[in-house]
């Protein structure tokens, strides 16, 4: 599967939310303890499947927030993370280990809405706010869709709550410092949602009801 990254640079123009990214960056935003896990705006659970995914923070982080929004026919999408840089570090095998479980992002655990039920890589998903964690591994990763969407980082992820797993195969095209999602190979039915950072981009298909 190939990414295409002039879709990349659009949709990021459109949803980058400003924060200072210093040079003292830390490995906090990836492991940050649970003393801020109540900030404003964290995306709802998953109770009854009606989550509003906005997210806002009352101060400026080195990780800021972002969301990426996907008509796919007449299905809404939502991703809602945080922003980490690669800041000059080994990422994959290093700050995010490989077989282990990650909030995919920085701070609040990612979260993925869907405003009516969808097939993700062909298997059915209900309508809902889910935590959108992953487990990457050197060959493969696995996203996990958690009925647990307000969570902070990966710390009380259970796997008793995941709705959906799928395994899918990582590419590595281009190099992207900071982290993000967009949309590629949009039609009326079906979508893919990307996730790249540094050296690797990966991805797993969205399908909708006619």
């Amino acid at each position: 599967m190939t990414f295409r990254p002039f879709l990349f640079l659009s949709v990021f123009s459109l949803f980058i939310l400003t924060a200072c990214a210093s040079d003292a960056q830390n490995d906090n935003d990836m492991a940050e303890g649970h003393e801020n896990h109540h900030e404003n705006g964290m995306a709802e659970g998953n109770d009854g499947h009606h989550g509003h995914p906005m997210r806002a923070n009352d101060e400026v982080r080195v990780s800021p927030n972002a969301g990426v929004m996907q008509t796919i026919g007449t299905t809404m999408v939502h991703i809602m993370y945080g922003r980490p840089s690669v800041n000059d570090r080994d990422i994959f095998g290093g700050l995010v280990p490989y077989d282990e479980v990650w909030r995919t992002g920085a701070n609040e655990a990612t979260t993925i809405t869907f405003s009516s039920d969808v097939t993700i890589e062909g298997q059915p998903l209900a309508a809902g706010t889910y935590g959108l964690f992953t487990l990457p591994t050197a060959d493969s990763w696995t996203f996990i869709f958690n009925n647990t969407a307000d969570q902070w980082g990966a710390f009380d992820y259970d796997s008793e709550e995941d709705a959906l797993r799928v395994t899918v195969q990582p590419t590595h095209e281009f190099q992207v410092e900071q982290m993000g999602f967009w949309f590629d190979e949009v039609t009326a039915t079906s979508a893919t949602a990307v996730l790249g950072w540094a050296g690797t981009m990966v991805g797993f298909e969205i399908g909708v009801s006619e």
